[in-house]
């Protein structure tokens, strides 16, 4: 068995694309339009490479996909925790779980996807503004 995506439903492309590739990091792949099915197909990845990658599928047809959170969460690997961290907070992302033990935070992408972030390597040391941080919202 391999592993090949995981896919996420998104409401707005431009608003995603932003999330995901402006703020995050992740490179668009591959895009796919199917006028029958009347969806797009988005592919990232951090690599600019098709393995692992996240699969954001637009419905051309509105549908309410609700709060999300029954998706669980997509996880990555940074860095730099707090660095990742401070550049999604300049960036007007919300970090819902601050990196307070230097190892893991979580934010959510504009379609209440929780995205996790874990530090690569041991976790830094505690430091401000983190630790002080409380939590906002849900993750």
């Amino acid at each position: 068995m391999k592993y090949l995506h995981t896919m996420v439903r998104v409401r707005d492309v431009e608003e995603s694309l932003d999330f995901y590739c402006n703020k995050l990091g992740l490179k668009e792949v591959r895009r796919s339009e199917n006028e029958k099915g009347r969806y797009t197909l988005i592919f990232l990845s951090t690599d600019g490479t098709n393995e692992n990658c996240v699969e954001l599928t637009y419905n051309w047809d509105p549908e309410d996909y609700g709060e999300g959170r029954n998706f669980g969460h997509l996880a990555y690997e940074v860095d730099n925790i707090y660095e990742t961290c401070q550049s999604l907070m300049d960036a007007g992302v919300v970090i819902n779980r601050p990196p307070r033990d230097g190892n893991m935070a979580f934010v959510r992408s504009p379609d209440n996807i929780s995205i996790e972030l874990l530090q690569k390597g041991d976790a830094l040391a505690p430091a401000e503004p983190w630790v002080s941080m409380g939590n906002t919202g849900k993750w």
